[in-house]
């Protein structure tokens, strides 16, 4: 990257070409399990953490997946010879996937990386040289128009987003069009949107390249782009979600104060989705002294919408402003400036009386109920991607909780969901445990603490009596009342259903 801004973009309006150039990528088995076979665990995880020096290595031979490699990752000039004994050179050049250099070399104007789809589709992803998470320039810095590849971030919403098949989807700040990719898969119609023009161009070039079908692509910031009568049912939106003291990088910083872009966002979506439609962020947001910020959340959700908010993760001020400056390479340079920065995004904190800073997901849907369920929580435990069927199926259980009242919970019949194991917590030789622990091991992987006839209630559910009845038969076993029991545990029979413990048979 130079001075005078990014380098020029290959032609977005020759699908031809691009189908070519697939065809030989694929030809040459330059795809995920192919790089992986080729460079090994050590480069190819060497690769994400922005070291080229083992692919290098792993490179040295004159294959053609080599050569790609070395062209389109590590961006190594390569000769033309090599080159065209693997791709369409003279057609990639005129429609600038190429350029020639000094001598007799080639290189390439864009990285393309080979990513893998949920059902084992080969895709490319297109990016900015040296601007691919990992890639051969590493993160550091970069002209603010520059657009970025796939990294944690988008692999993230791309695996919580519910994946139904739908008519109408949005990408808000597409970027390099991993959303919009995934969402072709299973959405009649994409809309894209971007406030960077080159964002756009990418993501035209991300979706060719990919073979899928061409989206919509507007220019604008958030929702400006979308027309007043439009509506959508699946957004997804990864935005410049930094929580910075001014719009610096394009990329990242939302040009907003605080974390204003990301409430707007959601605030915005909700008239934007149609009925039993979702909506899904990853997002920002401020831990404020004196405010609890799970209220601050709340008052984010747009009415008629319920909600799904989880936090996993929070920094202070110090370790959220150091991670974005050495982000954007400042901690390697001039030593006064860097300072100087750091105390702007301190000041800028201290002004807004900001203690932390939470991320996490935001999911919403679009939901008919005069009472809307909006659950926010703190998870920062280790979950099992992908979880957009995890995330439908909460939706799922809120509308069968609220169609069922306790009389008709006890009516119903339950399953105990696969994979779910029991834990006894208490010191060795004591007779009764401490405590009863139940444990996911798919989705979420929750734990959550049982008493002994939450225990045993759901470890006879097998969808062959009715909840009442189980009741009724432990009530004997242990000799308590059962209207008392009755009365009492429906509680605990809803919470187990919310999170996934137990599923209504049938």
């Amino acid at each position: 990257m130079t001075d005078s801004g990014p380098a020029p973009l290959p032609a977005s309006d020759r699908p031809d070409i691009a189908a070519r150039l697939r065809d030989a990528l694929l030809a040459a088995s330059f795809t995920a399990d192919g790089l992986l076979d080729l460079l090994g665990a050590p480069a190819y995880a060497a690769l994400a953490r922005s070291e080229t020096v083992p692919a290098l290595r792993a490179t040295r031979g004159d294959t053609p997946l080599e050569t790609l490699v070395r062209l389109f990752l590590l961006q190594q000039p390569v000769p033309h010879a090599r080159v065209a004994a693997v791709l369409p050179v003279g057609e990639a050049v005129e429609a600038g996937w190429l350029r020639r250099v000094s001598g007799d070399e080639v290189a390439a104007t864009v990285d393309v990386r080979p990513y893998g789809g949920p059902g084992g589709e080969d895709w490319f992803i297109v990016s900015d040289l040296g601007c691919a998470v990992g890639g051969a320039g590493g993160i550091g810095q970069r002209d603010e128009g520059v657009v970025l590849g796939v990294g944690g971030a988008s692999t993230t919403l791309a695996g919580i987003t519910v994946r139904t098949p739908v008519a109408a989807a949005l990408d808000l700040g597409t970027g390099s069009g991993i959303q919009a990719l995934h969402a072709a898969q299973h959405a009649t119609r994409v809309t894209a949107t971007d406030l960077n023009p080159r964002a756009l161009h990418i993501t035209a070039l991300t979706l060719a390249l990919s073979g899928a079908p061409a989206a919509d692509l507007r220019e604008g910031s958030l929702f400006e782009p979308v027309r007043d009568d439009e509506t959508f049912d699946l957004i997804v939106s990864n935005p410049p979600f930094v929580i910075s003291p001014r719009a610096r990088l394009t990329y990242r910083d939302g040009g907003m104060g605080g974390d204003d872009l990301c409430r707007s966002l959601v605030q915005e979506a909700g008239e934007r989705l149609n009925e039993g439609g979702f909506a899904q962020f990853l997002a920002n947001w401020q831990h404020v002294a004196g405010e609890d910020w799970q209220d601050r959340l709340r008052s984010w959700v747009p009415r008629g919408c319920d909600a799904w908010i989880v936090q996993r993760e929070v920094q202070d001020v110090t370790q959220y402003a150091e991670l974005w400056l050495r982000d954007a390479g400042d901690h390697r340079g001039d030593p006064a400036e860097y300072q100087a920065r750091y105390d702007a995004w301190l000041d800028e904190f201290e002004a807004r009386k900001v203690r932390a800073v939470g991320f996490g997901w935001i999911t919403l849907r679009r939901t008919g109920s005069a009472e809307p369920v909006v659950t926010v929580e703190e998870w920062p435990h280790p979950v099992e991607q992908p979880l957009g069927e995890t995330i439908r199926a909460h939706f799922e259980r809120l509308d069968y909780l609220r169609e069922h009242d306790d009389a008709a919970l006890l009516d119903s019949r339950f399953k105990l969901v696969p994979e779910v194991v029991q834990e006894q917590v208490g010191l060795p030789g004591a007779e009764d445990p401490e405590h009863v622990v139940l444990r996911q091991h798919r989705g979420m992987r929750r734990a959550t603490k049982v008493d002994t006839v939450g225990a045993g209630f759901a470890g006879v559910c097998d969808g062959t009596l009715s909840a009442g009845r189980i009741l009724d038969a432990i009530a004997q076993l242990v000799g308590e009342d059962p209207v008392v029991l009755r009365d009492r545990t429906p509680a605990q029979i809803r919470l187990l259903v919310e999170q996934g413990f137990l599923e209504p048979a049938g």
